[in-house]
């Protein structure tokens, strides 16, 4: 039994941060630290002054270890269902710094391509959401609403990541039965997945956690509070960490709904309550892209994650839209999910998804 690499303190502190900005009371979510990490990082690489300061505060100093960290994270392997796309896309006129340049062809999946976007403005919206289409296998079909992409648009810069996770040990359907789960709008039947064996568990901070391990070091972490409050508390990186210090391997009883959440998010708010804001002002600097001024109009990102009895399947995306400026052996542990949980999914030093399921969502049995 192999337990993936912890994840880097500042990638969960990153996560934990921008998690509980996210977080609506009483309402499911789930996003990718991996993909919004990975445009931040980009475009704090690339960050002057008060504008890099304040997208470090929320990343950590080493931008650069943490987007190694994340490439290693989707480093592909035999037998990886795992797709990724790093998009640039600029108009021929705007001087994009070679630096920059080579930043997003270094990642997985990168491609630095023209975009007429004051031609053809929609014509490159629908180019790039068919794109990320491709990517997510048809799990974010339209990253870019109608809108979002206009004549003034200087920039865009994408990512994209899909990965389906097969469980080592795969529930059995026949053992997966309906049983009571305790929402926030009352007690409701949902189905619920069975295994007893072996795996990883951990007890600390509050909290108590099983990962479920999958093929190629990818694992996914279920995480429930010791209480039983109204509403699901938020995970901080201190408890994360403690927790995957801990994992060991023990028996443990488990009963674990099958669910689907589907979360849509625009992102400049919820930064700006981390105080990364100045990215989005006539203020930004943005030195190491251009030489020509540029502000992130729109921060836009989705994420897809569900879970049954053969394993896990995320899909996330993130798109970056610039505009020229104006001058982120014992008795089984009994672990049963019956009421709001938090989930990772994560695969070596990286969370690929984290989430939040209030209400499960059922997406129906495991399908070959």
């Amino acid at each position: 039994m192999k337990s993936p690499a912890q994840p880097r303190t500042d990638h969960l502190e990153f996560a934990a941060a921008l998690d509980r900005a996210l977080t609506r009371e009483g309402a499911s979510h789930v996003w990718s630290p991996h993909s919004v990490g990975t445009v931040l990082g980009l475009l704090a690489t690339a960050a002057a002054a008060r504008t890099r300061e304040e997208l470090v505060g929320l990343l950590g100093e080493d931008v650069p270890g943490q987007l190694r960290a994340l490439d290693e994270a989707v480093a592909g392997a035999t037998g990886l269902d795992l797709a990724t796309l790093n998009g640039l896309y600029v108009p021929d006129d705007l001087p994009v710094r070679a630096d920059f340049a080579d930043q997003v062809n270094a990642r997985s999946g990168a491609e630095v391509e023209s975009a007429g976007f004051r031609d053809d403005p929609d014509g490159v919206r629908e180019r790039i959401n068919a794109k990320v289409s491709d990517v997510t296998r048809g799990l974010i079909p339209r990253l870019l609403p109608f809108g979002s992409v206009r004549p003034d648009t200087r920039l865009l810069l994408v990512n994209a990541l899909w990965v389906k996770m097969v469980w080592s040990e795969p529930f059995r359907a026949s053992a997966t039965r309906e049983r009571t789960f305790h929402a926030p709008g009352g007690r409701r039947r949902v189905a619920t997945m069975h295994r007893t064996g072996r795996m990883p568990y951990a007890a600390a901070a509050g909290w108590s956690m099983v990962s479920l391990e999958g093929e190629h070091d990818l694992a996914l972490d279920v995480l429930l509070p010791d209480t039983r409050p109204p509403d699901l508390p938020p995970v901080t990186a201190e408890a994360l960490a403690a927790l995957y210090r801990g994992l060991r391997p023990a028996e443990v009883d488990l009963a674990l709904p099958r669910f689907a959440v589907d979360t849509d998010s625009a992102l400049l708010g919820p930064l700006a309550e981390l105080g990364v804001a100045e990215l989005a002002t006539d203020a930004a600097r943005f030195d190491g892209i251009s030489e020509e001024p540029l502000r992130v109009d729109a921060l836009l990102h989705q994420a897809v994650l569900r879970v049954d009895e053969k394993g896990a399947e995320g899909a996330a995306a993130t798109a970056a839209v610039m505009v020229m400026a104006a001058a982120v052996p014992t008795a089984p542990v009994r672990f049963t999910v019956d009421r709001p949980f938090v989930v990772v999914l994560r695969r070596r030093g990286a969370v690929l998804f984290l989430g939040r399921v209030t209400d499960p969502d059922d997406p129906g049995p495991a399908r070959d």
